[in-house]
């Protein structure tokens, strides 16, 4: 028993030892919308910004979560609906290359204000009409132009209702830049 503690212990340290910790900054643009049996709601171009971390268990294989700030909605004719969040998604990176990888994971996102603005009014606030937490899935890929510089491309599907009624999900196509310190 003893010598299978020490077998673990020792591949632990030699995993640590070859691990590599990154953090990091990204910016990006998004076209986002809501999916579900009861929508017609179009794409809405939009933004995030956030905080990065990649920790690297070896040549192919990673884990990056993220704390990010996204502008999410859609629109609807003449009205245009802004959900926003602060999204955790934690993704599983699996390196192809030594520069390109492809990422799945869970996200969670925290609604911080929900407004809808339909053209040439002031914005009305619907966040009481709005659930709190909105769970999804995300893929894509991220291409490493450098040691320090990124580029992503991911879809994140929302699995739970973004409203109290109805059974509007979050959709959200991101193309990001970042920067690894």
């Amino acid at each position: 028993m003893k010598k299978v503690f020490v077998l673990i212990a020792a591949a632990i340290v030699s995993m640590s030892a070859m691990a590599q910790v990154q953090f990091g900054a990204k910016v990006g643009v998004d076209m986002t919308n809501f999916w579900g049996s009861d929508v017609e709601h179009g794409m809405k171009p939009s933004y995030q910004a956030g905080l990065v971390m990649e920790y690297k268990f070896n040549p192919h294989f990673g884990i990056a979560p993220e704390v990010v700030f996204a502008s999410q909605g859609g629109k609807y004719d003449n009205t245009t609906f802004n959900t926003n969040y602060i999204n955790v998604p934690v993704m599983l990176k699996y390196y192809v290359s030594p520069t390109f990888s492809l990422d799945f994971g869970p996200q969670a996102g925290f609604n911080v204000y929900s407004k809808y603005t339909i053209k040439d009014m002031d914005a009305v606030d619907i966040k009481d009409g709005t659930k709190g937490v909105d769970f999804g899935l995300g893929l894509g890929g991220t291409y490493n132009l450098t040691d320090n510089a990124f580029v992503q491309a991911r879809y994140t599907m929302g699995l739970t209702k973004v409203f109290e009624v109805g059974d509007s999900k979050n959709g959200n196509i991101q193309l990001a830049f970042g920067m690894k310190f």
